[in-house]
């Protein structure tokens, strides 16, 4: 009995052990068919968006006005090219211009790189890994490195090919690493990413070195101040320390006075640059829980709003009646207070007015929708804050604004498509 018993269970888990091998089987299959399918897509699009490029130098003494140097006319008409692709698809310019650049490479300088994108063999990821390692290897050692890169892209994952790929690219490269890592010195950068709740994050881009040496200095400070007693988070400490650091010039280790890192209410004190926040009337009456708007950020907790308008004076504020989001005032305590007819503008557009950019109004320039010298005039229905790119581009030919009711403007694109933007709604 107990023998039957068994050889019933053991049969019953085979079945069910087969069953589920073949719907996994079915699962993973599809899942395969799946990716190459999207590897095949993006090989089309690569091919499309090198031939863009293409027709964009071809025809960029007849798209761009000949008052523009020949290699300005190139660079204008290919930007009007993917500025077209990017407000087809609802995609930022900078996106598309990246990725026309690593088409032209793959098409051009990596044809089997692409074909086994087109057969499904690798990824996207895969090929962008290669592309951007290939960019910088000399066009003499360019064949040996997609001979022995793609096989090993074929086989592996992509974090495994970044890998290999490094350190061919190293093996392959004439150039000292001396004189690369002085070249790539000049793209030091800082950026800036908002997240949500209220945070954001600082990207600083600089040498290892001086990356390592900033990482240590913080972890020094938040280590005193967690011995002094502290009870932040090592993460939260080591946050506080850099801030403090950025903003007061200072951490506890240059003051010698306490091992306790300042809190970022405190911090926040301290902050000088010239940054706009609106506050609602009522938040800082202390009677509402409105947010303020960080201008370049969006919407911060009341409290930390109101605090900053009243303690930075660095801040320009923006008071608006909460029921109509009309702006009551704007404060005077900048050094350099810009026109009334500017800022109701620049207020009103919060970001450059072509679709999907989204520079900050305040470092646009103020457009006349219709130009001054076709009668245009200069008010607020027929200004607009456009950054210096698509005030150059609407100029080109087969562009078009109209300016609507309410600062409504009407975008006609090269191809002739038409795209509206309109001004962001009061916050409140």
């Amino acid at each position: 009995m107990a023998e039957t018993t068994t050889t019933t269970t053991t049969t019953t888990a085979i079945r069910a052990s087969d069953e589920y091998a073949a719907r996994l089987a079915e699962f993973s299959d599809h899942y395969a068919d799946i990716q190459r399918r999207r590897a095949n897509l993006d090989a089309e699009e690569a091919r499309l968006l090198a031939r863009s490029a293409a027709y964009a130098d071809a025809f960029a003494d007849v798209t761009v006005p000949a008052i523009f140097p020949p290699a300005e006319r190139q660079a204008l008409s290919r930007r009007s090219t993917c500025a077209a692709l990017a407000m087809a698809t609802r995609t930022p310019e900078r996106t598309v211009q990246r990725a026309t650049n690593d088409a032209e490479l793959l098409v051009n300088e990596a044809p089997a790189v692409l074909a086994s994108l087109e057969a499904g063999r690798i990824s996207a990821r895969h090929a962008q890994t290669i592309t951007d390692q290939l960019c910088d290897v000399p066009t003499a050692g360019r064949a040996v490195f997609l001979a022995e890169v793609l096989p090993v892209a074929e086989q592996s994952t992509n974090a495994y090919l970044r890998k290999r790929a490094r350190v061919l690219r190293e093996r392959l490269h004439p150039e000292s690493i001396t004189a690369r890592a002085t070249r790539s010195e000049a793209d030091r950068r800082v950026e800036f990413e908002p997240a949500a709740d209220g945070m954001a994050w600082v990207h600083l881009f600089p040498t290892a070195p001086i990356a390592q040496g900033i990482v240590e200095r913080v972890e020094a400070a938040a280590a005193e101040s967690r011995k002094a007693g502290d009870t932040r988070t090592c993460a939260q400490l080591q946050a506080d320390a850099l801030a403090a650091l950025a903003l007061t010039g200072t951490t506890p280790e240059d003051v010698m006075s306490s091992p306790v890192l300042p809190h970022p209410i405190e911090v926040q004190e301290h902050i000088k640059p010239t940054v706009q926040i609106t506050v609602p009337a009522l938040t800082m009456a202390g009677v509402s829980d409105a947010p303020g708007m960080l201008d370049g950020y969006g919407p911060i907790d009341p409290e930390t709003a109101a605090r900053i308008a009243v303690n930075a004076p660095s801040f320009t504020r923006i008071l608006v009646q909460p029921e109509t989001g009309a702006v009551l005032s704007v404060g005077r305590n900048r050094y350099r207070v810009p026109a009334d007819l500017q800022r109701a503008v620049r207020l009103r557009d919060g970001t450059c007015r072509a679709p999907g950019c989204g520079r900050r109004a305040r470092a646009c320039d103020l457009d006349h929708s219709v130009a001054w010298e076709d009668g245009g005039t200069t008010d607020v229905g027929n200004l607009a804050c456009l950054c210096r790119h698509h005030h150059r581009m609407k100029h080109l030919p087969g562009w078009n604004l109209d300016h609507g009711p309410g600062g409504v403007l009407e975008w006609t694109t090269p191809d002739g498509k038409h795209h509206r933007t309109k001004p962001d709604p009061a916050p409140f």
